[in-house]
């Protein structure tokens, strides 16, 4: 391939929220960028295709939601937000459940209509779970069950989980749930944050408006020219998986990941909502995704007398798949530590976003990281 010979100040390794908005700060503030990705495409996992006219959320659903105004304020300024908000449904079994816990569940799950009872129903199911510990919970299971009781945990919790993570709920360690929101109201929105929604025309529109007037490369893996880049920059930024950075030195991270199998089917509308969990554990995928309800409300639903679905199957990170989510257990946790002690070590490269930090973030808390960095390096004030 054929490399820029003129120097840049930073050097970027991906495309995703964090690689562009550090990016867009640098460039703003008058620095030279060059921003490499590995994919064909720009924008990370938060990458849309248009399929049959609907924007497909490829790497899995991206639902924007924080309570920072400032983040936002930024995001807004260039791309229109809906009003999009995630009020997912769980199926298990045929019978159809309201997400998050909320009195909606408790009504379909027990007929009760006051949260007085809710209370009392709940509590009586952890009272009988406590009974029969005689020490600290030591597993996943024995946790869930003394944060909601056993009707909650069997019907919308076990089988998900298990898919989730492809172990029983009795195998994995306590810490994955610290607690369980219960709502005793009629509440079915997801989050808490004061702001949410979706790009209006999708994510795309968010990653071309930060990188516009940047120079960009795709289809291009930084390590197979990791000395011609680096020659080229004073400054990396690097947000790829920090094991491969150091070539595995002490071994490889572990992730799980997920298999989307997408259909498009000859109807308007589906399932009737975005996201439905299907939480026992004899269906083999762990939730359906239906695209178009992401960003088309009332009767525009069924002007596009086609939808997509995807299918999601949550399955063990293998050498060529996608890392997804960071197992961050006591063996995992040392390991990044090691890395993370050669990292500190560099002199002029930065580590920033999931696969850079080995840890889950949602969209907003990686924009906060990216302006962070761009931050502590004097690029904004």
């Amino acid at each position: 391939m054929a490399f820029v010979m003129r120097s840049v100040d930073y050097l970027i390794v991906g495309s995703g929220l964090f690689g562009s908005v550090f990016a867009y700060h640098a460039k703003r503030a008058g620095k030279r960028c060059l921003l490499i990705e590995k994919r064909p495409y720009l924008g990370g996992n938060v990458y849309c295709e248009k399929v049959e006219g609907i924007n497909v959320h490829k790497y899995g659903a991206h639902i924007f939601h924080t309570s920072n105004k400032a983040v936002w304020d930024f995001v807004n300024q260039f791309v229109e937000f809906n009003r999009y908000t995630n009020s997912p449904v769980a199926n298990y079994k045929g019978r159809l459940y309201n997400l998050p816990f909320n009195m909606n569940t408790f009504y379909q799950m027990w007929g009760i209509t006051t949260p007085e009872e809710a209370m009392q129903k709940i509590e009586e199911q952890k009272r009988v779970a406590r009974e029969d510990l005689t020490e600290e919970p030591c597993n996943l299971e024995e946790q869930a069950l003394q944060l909601v009781g056993s009707d909650i945990y069997e019907t919308l919790i076990k089988g998900y989980t298990e898919k989730q993570w492809g172990r029983p709920c009795s195998e994995l360690p306590a810490f994955i749930i610290r607690r369980l929101p219960l709502r005793f109201v009629f509440d079915n929105n997801y989050f808490n944050d004061i702001y949410q929604g979706i790009p209006i025309g999708g994510y795309n529109k968010l990653i071309n408006a930060l990188l516009e007037g940047i120079e960009t490369r795709e289809d291009t893996d930084f390590f197979e020219h990791r000395e011609e880049f680096l020659s080229l920059a004073k400054t990396l930024v690097y947000t790829g998986p920090i094991d491969e950075f150091y070539d595995y030195r002490f071994g490889r991270l572990q992730y799980r990941t997920v298999r989307f199998e997408q259909e498009v089917l000859d109807v308007p509308n589906f399932q009737g909502n975005a996201v439905v969990n299907y939480t026992d554990r004899e269906v083999p995928y762990t939730r359906i995704i239906e695209h178009k309800h992401f960003e088309c409300f009332g009767q525009a639903v069924y002007d596009n007398t086609k939808t997509v679905i995807s299918r999601e199957y949550s399955v063990e990170f293998s050498d060529g798949m996608e890392p997804y989510y960071p197992v961050n257990d006591e063996k995992n946790t040392a390991l990044y530590n090691q890395y993370k002690a050669l990292a500190d070590q560099e002199q002029n490269v930065y580590f920033g976003g999931r696969l850079a930090e080995y840890k889950y973030y949602d969209m907003a808390p990686t924009i906060e990281r990216a302006m962070s960095l761009a931050k502590e390096l004097g690029i904004i004030s």
